[in-house]
């Protein structure tokens, strides 16, 4: 530990370190979590707190989601949170619902992000999910619009195009881009784009496979157009993004 860093300097002086977790309970549209490695609630939000029904925060402290929600919800969010702590890859704007046990089922976004120790081992996680819900977004729409999502990240390989995607909801491709926009902040294109990015990234750090190989699982055709691209996002060649790994 690096006293001289006035983070740690700061953090030292706080009787409180999850300090964060008082201020995050102001916000009625956002649960807030941290779990350990065994996918234990460490840390929560009054929001999380009052959506399970429960009288406090003690009683979800050292829970599971296996403990909290009710089948096959709660062993789908422990296998994400085991896996994200296992990989310590990002689960990042995952669409999803949640049927809180005292509260009507309701769709957000969820974002949880690996926390590491002094040694870079993934020691639990941090996440929040966001509500999606507003009076020009019904469930139906929400719906029809996480099963784009889902179809995006099962064919990644495939030309993906917003003309196509916006057919399966109903909704034309500008009416599609402006939903995305107001849930992701970008276009239908822009988020394909992330997606693909993600995954090539995500591969070169976990498989020797071949660039043109990887190139070729997330839909570039060429490992030139694939090269561009990945530099541009992520500042650098794929093949020296790799040996950062």
């Amino acid at each position: 530990m690096n006293m001289d860093d006035p983070r740690v300097k700061f953090l030292s002086k706080l009787a409180d370190p999850l300090v964060g977790e008082k201020l995050l309970d102001r916000l009625d549209n956002l649960t807030y979590f941290v779990k350990d490695d065994f996918g234990r609630y460490v840390s929560i939000n009054q929001t999380l707190v009052d959506r399970c029904g429960v009288p406090d925060k003690s009683a979800l402290v050292g829970r599971t989601a296996v403990d909290v929600f009710e089948k096959p919800l709660g062993e789908y969010f422990f296998r994400q949170d085991i896996k994200l702590i296992q990989s310590g890859q990002p689960l990042i704007n995952e669409m999803e619902q949640h049927p809180y046990p005292r509260r009507q089922t309701g769709w957000c976004l969820t974002t949880k992000l690996p926390l590491v120790d002094r040694r870079g081992v993934t020691v639990g996680l941090v996440g929040m999910s966001r509500d999606l819900e507003s009076p020009d977004q019904d469930a139906n729409l929400l719906q029809s619009i996480s099963k784009i999502l889902q179809h995006i990240k099962m064919h990644l390989a495939d030309a993906l195009r917003t003309s196509e995607l916006s057919q399966s909801a109903g909704l034309s491709a500008w009416q599609l881009d402006q939903r995305m926009r107001s849930l992701f902040g970008c276009t239908t294109a822009q988020l394909i784009l992330q997606f693909r990015m993600d995954a090539a990234a995500k591969r070169l750090r976990s498989s020797d496979d071949s660039i043109i190989s990887v190139a070729l699982s997330v839909g570039y055709r060429n490992q030139s157009a694939f090269s561009r691209q990945f530099r541009k996002t992520f500042g650098m060649p794929p093949i020296e993004y790799r040996s950062h790994r």
